[in-house]
């Protein structure tokens, strides 16, 4: 195994070594954020690291979700058999089927339009699911846990937002009723395949709730992260049949889903500078009401 890689993937593919039986000498690491992903070539598996430590419950139901779409014909990915979950040293490991992804062509606003639609006419799943019922209970464990994460005065101020927008939350009157929802949807999640076709991955948050969750995400891309063009939006909204721009619930949910969004930048910011000053930063534009800001994507290293 390549000594140089990080410490925790080590140890992780030295279980999967074992558990799995398959190579796993070829490791690369592809993506480092709130999750960190391994492919394993030779094996023909992907490994994910959960960041968050109580992440186990949450990739136990991606792991059962998948598994019950992909049989349905939903196009996702597969988990690998074993999948897991397990623990190694207090880190959340799966394993899922590697997928031929072509690395030349990006998923469309169309693909997640379409993908949404598919998932959002699934019925519901013949087994019990979580529902959704609090999106911002992640930046506030966040910010119970890692205190020094930010300023005594951001803080104060992210404390009275989280409350203000759950009151919010609680009170919006979603014009359709709860059903499965990916609640991560966005394009970092498209796996393009080669030959065509588009795969939706990273099932960590699946969930019964309001389908205006899965539909606000890109949204809330091409506001922060200028990461779609107008026209692919539209293509979005056609492709998927409606319109959430239309519902006056639309801002307080993009407002909510720019809070929750902070959760793995504030677990992570007290040890790594560059996040801390993103925390920064994006706390200093809200704060200034500027929903016009930019702010910086998650390294994928």
């Amino acid at each position: 195994m390549d000594h140089a890689l990080p410490t925790d993937v080590r140890k992780a593919l030295a279980v999967v070594a074992e558990r799995c039986q398959v190579p796993t000498g070829d490791a690369k690491v592809l993506r480092r954020h709130s999750n960190t992903v391994i492919a394993l070539p030779s094996a023909g598996l992907i490994i994910r690291i959960a960041g968050n430590p109580d992440a186990f419950t949450k990739v136990a139901i991606s792991i059962q979700v998948t598994r019950w779409l992909s049989e349905r014909g939903y196009p996702c990915v597969i988990p690998a058999d074993p999948a897991g979950p397990f623990r190694v040293e207090g880190r959340v490991v799966s394993a899922w089927q590697a997928a031929d992804i072509d690395p030349d062509r990006a998923g469309s606003g169309g693909d997640l339009g379409m993908l949404l639609r598919r998932l959002h006419d699934q019925p519901h799943p013949p087994f019990s699911l979580p529902s959704l019922h609090d999106p911002l209970a992640g930046v506030a464990a966040a910010i119970e846990h890692h205190p020094d994460a930010m300023t005594t005065a951001d803080r104060t101020w992210l404390l009275q937002q989280i409350r203000q927008l759950r009151h919010h939350w609680a009170r919006l009157n979603f014009p359709h009723p709860p059903r499965l929802i990916h609640a991560d949807a966005h394009s970092n999640n498209l796996l393009p395949l080669r030959g065509g076709g588009v795969l939706l991955g990273d099932w960590d948050h699946a969930t019964i709730g309001p389908c205006e969750w899965d539909l606000i995400q890109i949204h809330y891309m091409h506001r922060r992260f200028a990461r779609h063009t107008d026209q692919e939006i539209e293509e979005f909204t056609a492709v998927y049949g409606w319109d959430i721009r239309g519902w006056d619930g639309f801002e307080t949910l993009l407002r909510i889903r720019e809070i929750s969004g902070l959760s793995p930048y504030i677990r992570h910011a007290p040890t790594q500078q560059t996040l801390r000053a993103e925390v920064t930063h994006r706390l200093a534009t809200l704060r200034q009401g500027d929903d016009h800001a930019r702010w910086n994507p998650p390294s994928t290293r």
